[in-house]
């Protein structure tokens, strides 16, 4: 997780030296991020729009051949084919965006670590210290709470040195007039406004996700990603109950722009109309082929009859040539005449 956060570690730094806010800071942050990582979210988003535009294709191939598996695997893979697309093309991008995640979250839930640039020694000190005093903290993002702590009880925090304690004094954890640094509670208080947010903004999210993709509303596994829909928010609205106020923004502010990213992506890839498009093409080329294979009917039948009328001419030709071979055999030698039949054509 360090690993992957100190290079965005690093950034969140130098915006919080610039600002001197952390959560603008932490507002700033995740936009630049998500522009970041836009490139990556178009090149999904195409992936998943190629595939809901094959889903139909796909799923006749598999009803077609749902004994045979081995004709099913030629067929899919001459449909990847023909339609240029790649099974694997979106986990790469899935992949790099999980990374970041982790990475993002380890910024998140660790200021001292990232953003005051403090070993993890005097951070497990300060930790112990906060322990000792009983004061509780969040698991997720002690390191916020042992900010807030020391902010409100710096003499308690004396082992650590005058100068790293007036470093965390100093450090703004407050933001419209929220300390990012408290965790929200039940009760009636503007910090419960981040849990529900919270929740509100990953519904959002999440159903604007799947309202464009067939692929997720319809099929066998449709009743599950349904399902997740309602309790990814639900998870959501319990855990920002147990985290710093800073980390519920931080989810409030990227849900908001994942739901204005899919917002604009589904103008330009959406997945819905992608598939109807691919249906009607569908349904289009069927009826070309069943066209195309009544006229080739139409021009066999015709090509017989041709063939016939022109076999049938031979014989006429044939016929007349012999009479006449005939007549003349007739006169010259006084034979009698007879008619040609077809026996004498064979």
């Amino acid at each position: 997780m360090y690993i992957l956060g100190y290079p965005l570690g690093l950034i969140m730094r130098l915006l919080y030296n610039v600002l001197h806010s952390y959560g603008w800071s932490l507002i700033i942050f995740t936009l630049l991020v998500k522009l970041v990582m836009l490139p990556l979210s178009i090149k999904q988003q195409k992936s998943s729009a190629k595939m809901a535009a094959i889903q139909p294709q796909l799923q006749e191939i598999q009803k077609m051949y749902a004994k045979n598996q081995q004709k099913m695997n030629e067929e899919l893979q001459k449909l990847y084919q023909r339609e240029h697309y790649n099974p694997a093309g979106g986990c790469l991008p899935m992949l790099i965006t999980f990374l970041v995640l982790f990475g993002l979250i380890d910024v998140i839930y660790k200021p001292m670590t990232h953003v005051l640039g403090m070993s993890s020694e005097l951070i497990a000190q300060a930790q112990s210290i906060m322990e000792g005093l009983g004061v509780a903290f969040s698991h997720y993002s002690p390191q916020t709470s042992i900010i807030a702590s020391v902010q409100e009880n710096p003499q308690a925090y004396a082992a650590l040195g005058q100068e790293i304690v007036s470093k965390i004094q100093a450090f703004d954890l407050n933001f419209l007039g929220i300390n990012l640094g408290a965790t929200p509670s039940f009760g009636f208080n503007i910090l419960i406004l981040i849990p529900i947010l919270s929740g509100a903004t990953a519904f959002l999210s999440s159903w604007m996700a799947m309202r464009n993709n067939p692929t997720a509303m319809e099929g066998p596994g449709a009743g599950t990603m349904k399902a997740m829909m309602l309790i990814s928010p639900l998870m959501s609205l319990w855990i920002a109950f147990q985290v710093p106020a800073g980390v519920g923004i931080y989810w409030i502010v990227s849900n908001v722009l994942m739901f204005v990213q899919t917002m604009i992506l589904n103008k330009f890839y959406n997945p819905k109309e992608m598939a109807e498009k691919a249906k009607q093409e569908a349904e289009a080329r069927r009826e070309q082929e069943r066209m195309e294979r009544i006229e080739a009917k139409k021009k066999a039948r015709d090509g017989d009859a041709e063939a016939k009328a022109k076999a049938k001419t031979q014989k006429e030709i044939n016929r007349q040539k012999l009479a006449e071979a005939r007549k003349r055999d007739a006169e010259k030698y006084g034979d009698v005449y007879t008619e040609v039949t077809d026996d004498d054509l064979e």
